[in-house]
């Protein structure tokens, strides 16, 4: 079904404003609506996070008595439990509003391993919230679709958030809209540098997405074995305080965390809780290219945040930026000869990636096990 057909139906039942967190499964969702308002506007605003989202679906209603679209991937349920069961439920404030879902590792569909749990929970959870939802599949007709947003509409009017359950390739788009920067240094040349730059007993966490699946590679590209890497494979946002309790628990090494924008921007609190703690192994590095990129590309909610001033104002005792090979060899050079930390480095890339790029040939188990063997 057309994303479009889905924005028409919005328009007709008032809702009028959309938030969330880009998903694959929603690209053509995400598309359409950028198209349609750009990432950035009185309509449409990318979140931080996907409870943050759902509050500002709260605070629009509360403005103008009007629901609004919240979508996510399943993934995001999490982030979003509290102000759905604390603030939207029926037996609380009795705020509706509308969730869009991306079904990420249903039952039968194979996907990768951070989703097969939550694949398997998707629809119990929003039944243990009481949340209404209907299941979009590719196949749905128009008149199937019709009948559905109906039923769910008349959910909402009775004050309570309902659910839209997305399956692969159920949502497209005619929509092809651009996303980019003008940096050229790409995210896997840093990676590599990063790795170069580092010594034989440093270890990596590194964030979900295309960042893990680049690091992989790099390592089998330069024969080199994957203990030293742990790849968070879900989790997003989450990358830098498991680096961090690492850096306290293992001072002796240095510790990297290569994190995302839109990672970090997830879960900005974990900046000042590092700052207090003060590790002085742990180089915190952001690949910042302004996109949700391993989703689709959309924009972050806030490409042209200053990452080092934030970074340094929440107590980080070194903070660099670097936007080419030259200028990032430079930066690694003075962050290893650093003997006080945390120190952050901000490495502003293009988006995209090779089109080849692989996935992990090791199971999570495997990459855990290999990489506490290797911390002893």
């Amino acid at each position: 079904m057309l994303a479009s057909r889905l924005l028409d139906a919005c328009n007709a039942a008032g809702i009028d404003f959309y938030t969330g967190v880009p998903d694959s499964l929603l690209k053509g969702l995400c598309n359409e609506l950028y198209s349609r308002f750009g990432v950035e506007s009185d309509t449409h605003v990318v979140a931080h996070n996907e409870g943050g989202a759902v509050a500002l679906c709260a605070g629009h209603y509360l403005a103008t008595g009007r629901p609004g679209l919240c979508y996510m991937q399943n993934s995001g349920i999490g982030n979003a439990v509290n102000p759905l069961a604390s603030l939207m439920d029926p037996e609380v404030y009795a705020i509706p509003c509308l969730l869009v879902i991306g079904w990420r590792g249903e039952p039968g569909v194979k996907d990768e391993p951070q989703h097969v749990k939550q694949g398997k929970i998707t629809v119990s959870q929003l039944e243990l919230m009481n949340i209404p939802y209907r299941i979009l599949s590719a196949d749905t007709t128009d008149e199937a679709f019709s009948s559905m947003f109906t039923e769910l509409k008349e959910e909402m009017n009775t004050g309570r958030p309902v659910a839209l359950v997305v399956r692969k390739n159920a949502l497209s788009t005619d929509c092809k809209p651009v996303y980019g920067n003008a940096f050229t240094l790409t995210r896997e040349q840093a990676v590599a540098r990063i790795l170069t730059a580092s010594d034989q007993d440093s270890v990596f966490v590194c964030t979900t997405g295309k960042l893990s699946r680049e690091v992989f590679e790099l390592r089998e590209a330069r024969g080199e074995d994957h203990g030293r890497d742990f790849l968070t494979v879900g989790s997003m946002g989450h990358a830098g305080m498991i680096a961090f309790r690492i850096a306290v628990e293992k001072p002796d090494r240095r510790v990297w965390c290569l994190d995302g924008d839109g990672a970090m921007l997830m879960h900005l609190g974990a900046l000042p809780v590092i700052g207090k703690r003060q590790p002085g192994n742990l180089i915190h590095v952001v690949i910042n290219n302004g996109a949700h990129e391993t989703v689709g590309g959309m924009p972050v909610c806030a490409g042209s945040m200053d990452i080092v001033s934030l970074a340094s104002a929440a107590g980080y005792v070194r903070v660099f930026t670097a936007d080419s090979e030259e200028t990032l060899d430079e930066v690694l050079s003075e962050a290893v000869s650093v003997k006080s930390g945390p120190v952050l480095i901000e490495i502003r890339c293009a988006c995209g990636s090779r089109s080849d790029l692989g996935r992990p040939t090791t199971t999570p188990i495997m990459n855990r096990d290999a990489f506490m063997s290797f911390l002893k």
